[in-house]
């Protein structure tokens, strides 16, 4: 007997603006709410909270004027994969020690992808 598995997906663009981000996370919350992750589950803060610092490096750190960023969501039984790409593809997001306001970023976003069981690459 064959079992199937469901997957759902969710794939957007989204203007390399502070408002993009915003909106990017949003969605992304809203989606795994519907997917049933509800708002204040573990799931959904977890990758809400990395999705809003991809969003945020890809639009401070990956930002081409004139180009979008591309998040992609997929979810199956026990897997969420979350994907964040910029245009800025010359240079890779490296983990850099926290200093001030920044830098701190990669690291959470590894720390939470490890408690998951899950991994966090920058590429």
């Amino acid at each position: 007997m064959k079992s199937e598995i469901s997957t759902q997906e969710f794939a957007m663009r989204f203007t390399s603006t502070p408002r993009g981000a915003r909106l990017a996370r949003r969605l992304v919350s809203l989606r795994l709410d519907e997917w049933g992750h509800p708002y204040d589950g573990r799931v959904n803060e977890a990758v809400t909270l990395i999705s809003a610092e991809f969003a945020a490096n890809a639009v401070q750190h990956g930002r081409v004027p004139g180009r979008d960023f591309h998040l992609r969501l997929a979810g199956g039984e026990d897997v969420v994969r979350l994907e964040v790409s910029d245009t800025l593809t010359e240079r890779l997001p490296e983990r850099r020690a926290p200093s001030g306001e920044g830098g701190r970023g990669l690291i959470l976003v590894e720390a939470l992808a490890d408690k998951w069981g899950g991994a966090a690459a920058a590429r």
